[in-house]
């Protein structure tokens, strides 16, 4: 049985009528949104061998929690890095079912304090997984307060303030923490080293997309053919999240304008109206591509520029569009700024002119850093 991604909700009893254009629906943000809070954990898959993709992360996996099973001991520390979407808390759910443990969540961000991670530390039973997510994220003096329970299992907990201050040590259970991060760049040395295992999660391909795409299908009871899940499949930006969150509305399109089967067609006449293209590119990243084209030639242009063009902070165009828009190869980052490649002319149905500084552009090195 193949298995859906993270980010999918319980079916809604009542379709959403979506009107004849939706502004500002951010339907291929990988990142969750507000109204996915109620996740139906039967859409995520409760096994390894349920889960599609990721080969070799799912057989490393594999080997180190059948090996920790068999030795009856907790297994190592897992980090598990990679943009938003791709399954890194559906693989730490996973995790903790197939060692049958109970499994903790919190995150980065609710972690401000080194009391809040000894309280969290404290609670945990024997083999129990800690599932943090946007590790990344976490305050300085909870870092330094895990270094030690990752490696000794053991907190130092401060009572008193002071040169009267005294470190009362507590023992932990032994217990498996799975670390998820969206930028893997921004975690302190010392706290990768302590990871036993560390593993990157890369986009999906459209098949993969599509076995996904039928199961949750089968979950949400939503006929789909063939060709529709290969449709929604390739508009998806390579991301399991945003597959099953076109399925649902491409779903309400069908229900309320269709015969409530999702084919080709219905998912192109759905999408459409979601202003979703067949490259799976949105309204802001058609935005920042036509003001590039139209407004300043192809560039090169700064970040901040280009962000005022489209009516967008710098960091929404920075963070939001242009991941996508550089992998798909539409726009590339240079010293002197951004700029529109060839395929993001032919995509606009432009003709690119000849030359100018656009095009020699093209041969610079290549930079994240902007003006």
């Amino acid at each position: 049985m193949n298995a859906p991604g993270p980010g999918d909700e319980t079916p809604s009893a009542a379709p959403s009528g979506a009107g004849d254009h939706v502004d500002d629906v951010d339907l291929v943000d990988p990142s969750v949104q507000a109204d996915e809070g109620a996740i139906d954990a039967a859409l995520r898959p409760k096994q390894l061998a349920e889960f599609v993709g990721q080969t070799r992360v799912r057989e490393q996996l594999g080997l180190i929690l059948s090996a920790a099973s068999g030795r009856g001991a907790a297994p190592d520390h897992v980090l598990l890095s990679g943009p938003p979407g791709l399954g890194k808390t559906t693989l730490a759910m996973i995790i903790a079912a197939e060692i049958n443990q109970p499994l903790r969540i919190s995150s980065g961000p609710a972690i401000q304090h080194a009391g809040d991670l000894a309280a969290v530390l404290s609670s945990l039973t024997e083999g129990e997984v800690l599932f943090l997510d946007e590790i990344h994220r976490m305050a300085r003096p909870a870092e330094e307060m895990l270094y030690l329970a990752m490696e000794d299992f053991r907190v130092d907990v401060i009572v008193g303030k002071g040169p009267g201050a005294t470190a009362i040590p507590l023992d932990l259970p032994p217990f498996t923490l799975v670390g998820a991060t969206t930028r893997a760049g921004l975690l302190p040395g010392p706290l990768r080293d302590r990871f036993g295992f560390t593993a990157h999660l890369d986009f999906y391909d459209p098949d993969q997309l599509t076995s996904i795409l039928v199961r949750s299908a089968e979950l949400l009871g939503v006929p789909l053919k063939p060709d529709g899940a290969e449709e929604i499949a390739g508009r998806s930006r390579g991301t399991p999240r945003v597959a099953n969150r076109l399925l649902r509305r491409v779903r309400d399109f069908a229900e309320v304008r269709g015969q409530g089967i999702v084919d080709r067609a219905t998912a192109q006449a759905a999408l459409k109206i979601y202003d979703v293209d067949a490259l799976g590119l949105d309204r802001l990243d058609r935005s920042v591509l036509e003001a590039l084209v139209q407004k300043f030639g192809g560039g090169p242009v700064g970040l901040g520029t280009l962000a005022v063009a489209v009516g967008e902070e710098r960091e929404t165009v920075e963070e939001v569009a242009e991941p996508y828009l550089v992998r798909a190869g539409l726009l590339a980052r240079t010293p002197r700024g951004r700029i529109a490649t060839p395929a993001a002319w032919q995509h606009l149905g432009m003709p690119q002119p000849t030359g100018g500084a656009a095009h020699a552009s093209l041969f610079d090195p290549l930079d994240d850093t902007d003006q």
